[in-house]
């Protein structure tokens, strides 16, 4: 009995400890559409209109401790509805790799 209420325990917390993890952003409503990492700039621009605001940073490409080049990051914000944070999206090389929101 004492071993399934253990393993009962540490199921609800794996569950509850995950679910944070799945909700941080890799997916953005747009109206009917999903925006999920992987999309282009041109699909998330399909689905979501114009950003809000845009910002572009050169990031240095690093290989065994020297700088080999640099690579251009793009990040997206939309203002979402009433009550809701904005949300930031983040793009290399023309590819969606990361969702935030605040």
């Amino acid at each position: 009995m004492t071993r399934l209420i253990l393993t009962l325990l540490t199921t609800t917390t794996l569950i509850f400890a995950a679910a944070p993890a799945a909700a941080s952003g890799d997916t953005l409503r747009c109206g009917s559409k999903i925006v999920s990492t992987g999309m282009s700039m041109d699909e998330v621009r399909k689905y979501c209109g114009e950003p809000t605001s845009q910002r572009v940073e050169e990031i240095p490409v690093r290989s065994g401790g020297r700088v080999t080049g640099t690579t251009e990051m793009h990040y997206w914000t939309y203002r979402r509805g009433s009550g809701q944070k904005p949300a930031t999206l983040e793009f290399d090389q023309d590819r969606l790799v990361s969702i935030t929101y605040g």
